[in-house]
């Protein structure tokens, strides 16, 4: 008598924890078209025209933050990074690229002596490493309903002649940073996308 109630009480909790568990995929379903991040890298833009409202020092350490963290091969963190704030700071940039005249500029940069390198064919990773780094400064940027634009265009010999701070780095790339202008539009490339049979395939 008492297997056979210990037995029906087992049948109970199963068919409980199958029902607990039932409505699960429904639940992913629902949700799948609401990614926050999906959402987030949809919005998102280069900006390249920015008003004249300065970029507060919390959202700037915020965004400095996130590049803190971005994560680095082994993580071995080759990475630095300058934040131009300062008038002077903004004055050594300018004549290198205009950069938008965004009141914020992040430059980033690496030590390839510093980062994780891949034994069997020697490919050092500190570019894959700031390139990760920088991508989280642009998306935190978006994420703090912030303009920002990814510089690639810029001749680095000139960015360490301006720049002694840097002497060591190899500077990888500039992001220009600030509040939108209102007028402030994506490029007309920007929804140009591959369709995702052309860029995925699963095997």
């Amino acid at each position: 008598m008492k297997k056979r109630i210990l037995s029906r009480l087992g049948d109970i909790s199963r068919i409980h924890h199958r029902a607990a568990f039932a409505d699960v995929q429904q639940h992913i379903d629902k949700h799948q078209g609401s990614s926050v991040f999906v959402n987030l890298a949809s919005k998102r833009f280069s900006c390249r025209e920015f008003n004249h409202h300065p970029v507060s020092s919390i959202k700037l350490a915020k965004i400095l933050e996130a590049a803190r963290l971005a994560p680095s091969a082994k993580n071995q963190q080759p990475v630095h990074v300058w934040a131009l704030t300062s008038a002077e700071a903004l004055e050594r940039i300018r004549p290198i690229h205009t950069m938008f005249d965004a009141p914020v500029v992040i430059m980033v940069g690496f030590k390839a002596d510093e980062a994780w390198t891949r034994q069997c064919d020697g490919k050092n990773w500190a570019d894959t490493d700031a390139t990760i780094a920088g991508t989280h400064i642009l998306l935190a940027a978006a994420d703090l309903d912030l303009g920002c634009t990814w510089v690639g265009s810029f001749d680095p010999i000139k960015v360490r002649e301006a720049f002694p701070e840097t002497e060591g780095y190899e500077i990888s790339a500039l992001f220009a940073i600030g509040h939108p202008a209102a007028h402030a539009v994506p490029s007309a490339r920007h929804e140009v996308r591959k369709s995702m049979e052309e860029f995925a395939t699963e095997l």
